[in-house]
């Protein structure tokens, strides 16, 4: 940009070239981790919270391009995180996969509510990298269920 007679170069990239940020939510750092560690390789740059309330400040202050979010968490669960979501508009446009050990009839109730997936505990950590894509593609905002994999299979 010029400012008189002086070129000005901001450090700032256009919004295009910057990296994604993915919001990786859950009580458990070694998740936490493991799931940043796996996902470092697609480009994406991280925040971490251990609780809903951290989440929920991340995501009103750093506005993450998506958030992986456990559902039991201490502080503010998962479900609190998506009530608030229903209630902001710039926090709904956020899309969000949850990961959860919980199969209970209420996941149903969250996949209606607009989230953009639901990848079941223990996942494959190559379900969760083609989940956080397709999320990030414009005009992808169905929801989908990933099917849950043996323990055996599950990342350690």
């Amino acid at each position: 940009m010029h400012a008189g007679n002086f070129v000005v170069q901001t450090s700032e990239e256009p919004e295009s070239k910057r990296p994604f940020c993915v919001l990786v939510v859950d009580d458990d750092p070694s998740i936490r981790r493991m799931i940043v560690a796996a996902l470092r390789r697609d480009g994406y740059v991280f925040r971490e919270a251990p609780n809903g309330k951290e989440a929920l400040d991340l995501m009103r202050s750093e506005h993450p391009n998506v958030v992986v979010l456990d559902l039991m968490m201490p502080v503010l669960s998962g479900w609190d995180v998506l009530q608030a979501r229903e209630l902001e508009p710039e926090l709904k446009e956020i899309p969000v996969i949850i990961i959860s050990a919980n199969r209970a009839p209420e996941v149903a109730t969250a996949v209606d509510k607009g989230i953009c997936a639901f990848l079941p505990k223990p996942f494959d950590i190559g379900a969760l990298s083609a989940l956080v894509r397709s999320c990030l593609t414009p005009g992808s905002s169905t929801s989908v269920h990933a099917t849950p994999i043996d323990e055996a299979e599950a990342p350690r």
